[in-house]
């Protein structure tokens, strides 16, 4: 084929491959997902701006009740393209668990002071926003041969008085069965007694996304660590607010609670 022919080809196709934007993910409520672009592209997803990474990787999620749809905006050599993607409502389940101690229900008032400290000091961990790309990653489950006992989403129903949705997923397993991490991250939380929680676990991923471990009986990491995915990070336990023996995970991007289940192969 002609040179100059070749030449007229790229200078058409190049806008078009600035605009190629790719994502994985189901656009559900409470899923993370997983967007590509073209290098040295601005994005912004309802008008919030969003890290991009050098290869163009970029991560946002999908919250429990959202309706409305999503506008992402990608900019690129001063143009710009809109995506709307249309948000899938899902189904939640209820949950009812009856014979709760008093104190598990409703905490008394002299610990509100104890809880409070514990929620800044997990909100701080969930706002950071470095440049670490672990996120671009699959997840692996961090507890093998467990039963799931309580998923993403659900409405607890805590001895007849309805509670804040359920937000993690949880694995029952034996006190003391090893706990592996799910991704590679930086350890920005590693507490041996919050008063819900009891031993947690934070990690970064990077731009915006955490991970977080509940209720565990040992807490083998230190805030700094960098850790890998596969590695012991701790124990399950039946610490804080828990009924039995079990690892409760939990999925953020920034503030935005998402389902775990939305990046992990669980069957």
């Amino acid at each position: 084929m002609d040179s100059k022919i070749i030449k007229l080809l790229l200078f058409f196709l190049l806008p078009i491959n600035l605009y190629a934007t790719e994502f994985q993910g189901s656009f559900m409520q409470g899923s993370f997902i997983l967007g590509k672009t073209s290098p040295n592209s601005k994005v912004f997803v309802d008008n919030t701006k969003v890290r991009v990474a050098k290869d163009g990787y970029f991560v946002f999620g999908i919250g429990r009740d959202r309706k409305n749809n999503i506008l992402i905006k990608i900019v690129n050599s001063g143009k710009t393209k809109i995506i709307e993607k249309k948000v899938f409502k899902k189904k939640y389940k209820i949950q009812r668990i009856d014979g709760l101690p008093q104190k598990q229900v409703t905490p008394p008032k002299e610990v509100y002071d104890r809880i409070k400290a514990d929620n800044i000091l997990i909100g701080k961990a969930r706002s950071i926003d470095s440049d670490l790309t672990f996120f671009k990653e699959k997840f692996q489950v961090p507890l093998k041969k467990s039963i799931i006992t309580g998923v993403y989403g659900s409405q607890r129903i805590l001895n007849g008085k309805p509670r804040r949705p359920h937000y993690g997923l949880d694995f029952a397993s034996a006190e003391g069965t090893p706990i592996k991490a799910m991704l590679d991250g930086v350890v920005t939380l590693a507490e041996d007694d919050l008063y819900f929680t009891g031993g947690t676990i934070i990690f970064d991923h990077g731009h915006g996304v955490s991970t977080l471990y509940m209720h565990l009986k040992d807490v083998d990491v230190k805030i700094g660590q960098k850790v890998k995915q596969g590695e012991n990070i701790g124990t399950v336990g039946k610490t804080g607010r828990s009924t039995g023996p079990h690892l409760d995970i939990r999925l953020n991007w920034f503030n935005v609670k998402l389902d775990p289940a939305s990046v992990l192969k669980l069957n």
